[in-house]
Protein backbone atom coordinates (compact mmCIF):
# COMPACT_ATOMS: atom_id res chain seq x y z
CA UNK A 1 0.00 0.00 0.00
CA UNK A 2 2.78 2.52 0.71
CA UNK A 3 4.67 1.57 -2.44
CA UNK A 4 1.78 2.69 -4.36
CA UNK A 5 1.21 6.13 -2.46
CA UNK A 6 4.47 7.12 -3.01
CA UNK A 7 4.28 5.46 -6.70
CA UNK A 8 1.34 8.11 -7.51
CA UNK A 9 3.04 10.99 -5.35
CA UNK A 10 6.36 10.14 -7.92
CA UNK A 11 3.75 10.44 -11.23
CA UNK A 12 2.16 13.17 -9.96
CA UNK A 13 5.40 15.43 -9.31
CA UNK A 14 6.83 14.10 -12.44
CA UNK A 15 3.86 15.53 -14.37
CA UNK A 16 3.60 19.37 -12.15
CA UNK A 17 6.63 20.08 -11.14
CA UNK A 18 8.62 20.22 -15.42
CA UNK A 19 5.54 21.72 -16.38
CA UNK A 20 5.68 24.92 -14.15
CA UNK A 21 9.24 25.34 -14.94
CA UNK A 22 8.61 25.23 -18.00
CA UNK A 23 5.55 28.07 -17.56
CA UNK A 24 8.62 29.89 -15.54
CA UNK A 25 11.31 29.87 -18.05
CA UNK A 26 8.66 30.00 -21.32
CA UNK A 27 11.02 32.89 -22.95
CA UNK A 28 12.55 33.39 -26.13
CA UNK A 29 15.92 35.02 -27.39
CA UNK A 30 14.82 38.95 -28.93
CA UNK A 31 15.54 39.62 -32.85
CA UNK A 32 14.41 41.97 -35.02
CA UNK A 33 11.11 40.09 -35.92
CA UNK A 34 10.01 39.77 -32.36
CA UNK A 35 7.13 41.21 -31.20
CA UNK A 36 5.82 42.37 -28.10
CA UNK A 37 1.94 41.85 -26.82
CA UNK A 38 -0.39 44.33 -28.04
CA UNK A 39 -1.35 46.74 -24.91
CA UNK A 40 -0.94 49.22 -22.82
CA UNK A 41 1.87 49.01 -19.92
CA UNK A 42 1.40 50.94 -16.64
CA UNK A 43 4.49 49.96 -15.09
CA UNK A 44 8.13 48.50 -16.58
CA UNK A 45 7.98 45.49 -15.48
CA UNK A 46 4.72 44.61 -17.43
CA UNK A 47 7.45 45.49 -20.27
CA UNK A 48 9.93 42.62 -18.94
CA UNK A 49 7.01 40.63 -18.95
CA UNK A 50 5.54 41.01 -22.15
CA UNK A 51 2.52 41.62 -20.31
CA UNK A 52 0.56 44.89 -21.18
CA UNK A 53 -3.12 45.06 -20.41
CA UNK A 54 -4.98 44.62 -23.71
CA UNK A 55 -7.17 47.37 -26.17
CA UNK A 56 -10.07 44.77 -25.00
CA UNK A 57 -9.84 45.59 -21.10
CA UNK A 58 -9.68 49.07 -21.59
CA UNK A 59 -13.44 50.62 -20.80
CA UNK A 60 -14.20 53.03 -23.68
CA UNK A 61 -16.50 53.64 -26.02
CA UNK A 62 -13.84 53.44 -28.66
CA UNK A 63 -13.59 50.34 -30.57
CA UNK A 64 -10.66 48.39 -29.94
CA UNK A 65 -10.43 47.04 -33.50
CA UNK A 66 -10.23 50.60 -34.64
CA UNK A 67 -6.92 51.53 -36.82
CA UNK A 68 -6.36 54.98 -34.66
CA UNK A 69 -8.14 53.36 -31.05
CA UNK A 70 -4.67 54.38 -29.70
CA UNK A 71 -4.29 57.55 -31.12
CA UNK A 72 -7.60 58.17 -29.35
CA UNK A 73 -7.21 56.47 -26.26
CA UNK A 74 -4.03 58.76 -25.76
CA UNK A 75 -5.66 61.58 -26.18
CA UNK A 76 -7.78 61.08 -23.32
CA UNK A 77 -6.56 62.65 -19.32
CA UNK A 78 -6.60 58.93 -18.20
CA UNK A 79 -7.22 55.02 -19.08
CA UNK A 80 -9.37 53.05 -17.59
CA UNK A 81 -9.19 49.40 -17.76
CA UNK A 82 -10.40 46.17 -15.46
CA UNK A 83 -6.98 44.31 -13.92
CA UNK A 84 -6.44 40.68 -14.25
CA UNK A 85 -8.98 40.33 -11.05
CA UNK A 86 -12.10 42.15 -12.22
CA UNK A 87 -11.31 45.43 -10.27
CA UNK A 88 -11.50 48.63 -12.02
CA UNK A 89 -8.72 51.16 -11.99
CA UNK A 90 -7.71 54.50 -13.65
CA UNK A 91 -4.07 56.09 -14.81
CA UNK A 92 -3.76 59.42 -15.54
CA UNK A 93 -2.28 59.01 -19.07
CA UNK A 94 0.89 61.36 -18.06
CA UNK A 95 1.68 58.20 -15.72
CA UNK A 96 1.76 55.38 -18.05
CA UNK A 97 4.96 53.79 -19.63
CA UNK A 98 4.01 53.22 -23.15
CA UNK A 99 2.65 50.96 -25.41
CA UNK A 100 2.77 48.38 -27.61
CA UNK A 101 1.05 48.37 -31.02
CA UNK A 102 1.48 45.88 -34.20
CA UNK A 103 4.43 44.49 -31.71
CA UNK A 104 5.99 47.52 -31.31
CA UNK A 105 6.96 49.58 -28.38
CA UNK A 106 6.55 53.00 -27.53
CA UNK A 107 8.23 54.60 -24.63
CA UNK A 108 6.44 57.42 -22.58
CA UNK A 109 8.78 60.75 -22.15
CA UNK A 110 8.49 64.49 -22.24
CA UNK A 111 5.20 65.13 -23.61
CA UNK A 112 4.76 62.52 -26.07
CA UNK A 113 5.38 58.44 -27.07
CA UNK A 114 8.56 57.22 -29.03
CA UNK A 115 9.09 54.29 -30.83
CA UNK A 116 11.84 52.07 -29.53
CA UNK A 117 14.23 51.52 -32.56
CA UNK A 118 16.64 49.42 -31.19
CA UNK A 119 15.26 46.78 -28.62
CA UNK A 120 18.11 44.62 -26.48
CA UNK A 121 19.57 44.68 -23.04
CA UNK A 122 20.51 48.48 -24.03
CA UNK A 123 17.58 50.11 -25.95
CA UNK A 124 18.40 53.20 -28.32
CA UNK A 125 15.78 55.57 -29.44
CA UNK A 126 14.70 59.03 -30.67
CA UNK A 127 12.48 61.56 -29.04
CA UNK A 128 11.37 64.60 -29.82
CA UNK A 129 11.32 66.78 -26.69
CA UNK A 130 9.73 70.11 -25.74
CA UNK A 131 11.66 72.61 -23.60
CA UNK A 132 10.23 75.61 -22.20
CA UNK A 133 11.95 78.74 -21.30
CA UNK A 134 10.60 81.55 -19.35
CA UNK A 135 11.97 85.10 -19.25
CA UNK A 136 10.90 88.77 -18.43
CA UNK A 137 10.61 90.93 -21.63
CA UNK A 138 11.79 94.53 -21.48
CA UNK A 139 11.05 96.54 -24.89
CA UNK A 140 13.06 99.28 -23.69
CA UNK A 141 16.34 97.10 -23.55
CA UNK A 142 18.39 97.67 -26.02
CA UNK A 143 21.30 94.93 -25.52
CA UNK A 144 23.36 97.39 -22.82
CA UNK A 145 23.59 97.88 -19.33
CA UNK A 146 20.89 99.77 -17.43
CA UNK A 147 18.84 100.11 -14.65
CA UNK A 148 15.19 100.69 -14.77
CA UNK A 149 13.81 101.48 -11.37
CA UNK A 150 9.63 101.05 -12.53
CA UNK A 151 10.61 97.32 -13.55
CA UNK A 152 7.82 95.20 -12.26
CA UNK A 153 6.84 92.20 -13.77
CA UNK A 154 3.99 91.03 -12.33
CA UNK A 155 2.06 94.51 -12.96
CA UNK A 156 -0.64 93.67 -15.70
CA UNK A 157 -0.20 97.35 -17.02
CA UNK A 158 3.59 96.86 -17.13
CA UNK A 159 4.48 97.13 -20.50
CA UNK A 160 7.25 94.61 -18.80
CA UNK A 161 5.64 91.18 -19.96
CA UNK A 162 6.49 87.51 -18.71
CA UNK A 163 7.73 85.64 -22.21
CA UNK A 164 7.21 81.73 -22.77
CA UNK A 165 8.96 79.97 -25.65
CA UNK A 166 8.54 76.80 -26.88
CA UNK A 167 11.13 74.73 -28.19
CA UNK A 168 11.25 71.19 -29.59
CA UNK A 169 14.45 69.28 -30.31
CA UNK A 170 15.56 65.87 -31.22
CA UNK A 171 17.26 63.85 -28.45
CA UNK A 172 18.73 60.23 -28.38
CA UNK A 173 18.43 58.49 -25.51
CA UNK A 174 19.37 54.36 -23.83
CA UNK A 175 17.23 52.29 -21.96
CA UNK A 176 18.47 49.70 -19.30
CA UNK A 177 16.13 46.88 -20.14
CA UNK A 178 17.10 45.26 -16.58
CA UNK A 179 16.26 48.43 -14.36
CA UNK A 180 14.33 50.18 -16.49
CA UNK A 181 16.04 53.09 -16.17
CA UNK A 182 16.27 56.05 -19.55
CA UNK A 183 19.65 57.78 -19.80
CA UNK A 184 21.00 59.78 -22.18
CA UNK A 185 23.20 58.56 -25.07
CA UNK A 186 26.62 59.70 -24.08
CA UNK A 187 29.85 58.00 -23.96
CA UNK A 188 29.57 57.99 -20.17
CA UNK A 189 25.88 56.52 -20.26
CA UNK A 190 27.68 53.00 -22.28
CA UNK A 191 30.32 53.01 -20.49
CA UNK A 192 28.47 52.21 -17.16
CA UNK A 193 26.23 50.06 -18.92
CA UNK A 194 28.93 47.67 -20.22
CA UNK A 195 30.55 47.43 -17.06
CA UNK A 196 27.57 44.04 -16.72
CA UNK A 197 30.32 42.90 -19.04
CA UNK A 198 33.78 43.54 -17.80
CA UNK A 199 35.61 42.74 -20.74
CA UNK A 200 33.51 45.08 -23.18
CA UNK A 201 34.05 47.40 -20.61
CA UNK A 202 38.13 47.41 -20.15
CA UNK A 203 38.07 47.75 -23.73
CA UNK A 204 36.16 50.66 -23.71
CA UNK A 205 37.33 52.59 -20.97
CA UNK A 206 40.34 52.00 -22.66
CA UNK A 207 40.13 54.56 -25.83
CA UNK A 208 40.27 57.53 -25.58
CA UNK A 209 37.60 60.37 -25.25
CA UNK A 210 37.15 61.12 -28.61
CA UNK A 211 37.00 57.20 -30.05
CA UNK A 212 34.63 56.41 -27.11
CA UNK A 213 32.08 59.59 -28.54
CA UNK A 214 32.59 57.81 -31.95
CA UNK A 215 31.89 54.48 -31.51
CA UNK A 216 29.47 54.48 -28.43
CA UNK A 217 26.74 52.46 -31.11
CA UNK A 218 29.26 49.73 -31.87
CA UNK A 219 29.57 48.75 -28.30
CA UNK A 220 26.15 49.21 -27.80
CA UNK A 221 25.22 46.41 -30.82
CA UNK A 222 28.38 44.56 -29.65
CA UNK A 223 27.01 44.22 -25.81
CA UNK A 224 23.56 42.82 -27.49
CA UNK A 225 24.76 40.22 -29.33
CA UNK A 226 26.96 39.17 -26.54
CA UNK A 227 24.38 39.28 -23.85
CA UNK A 228 20.87 38.97 -25.39
CA UNK A 229 17.38 39.69 -24.27
CA UNK A 230 15.13 36.67 -23.03
CA UNK A 231 11.39 37.79 -23.03
CA UNK A 232 8.38 36.04 -22.38
CA UNK A 233 6.15 35.13 -25.66
CA UNK A 234 2.88 34.49 -24.83
CA UNK A 235 0.53 36.32 -22.38
CA UNK A 236 0.50 35.63 -19.15
CA UNK A 237 -3.22 35.15 -17.27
Amino acid sequence: MKITRIYIILIFLWLVIPQSVTAQNDTVRYTPDFKFEDGFYFSFNQVKNNDPVPGARLITNYDHNDIDFYDKILKEKSISFFDKNGARQQVPVSEIWGFSRNGVLYIHLSEGFHRITIVGQICHFVANITTYDTRYYDPYYDGRYYYNPYYNPYDPYSPYRQRTTRNSEMKQYLLDFETGKVMDYDYKAVELLLMKDPELYDEFVSLRKRKKKQLKFYYLRKFNERNPLYIPQEKKF
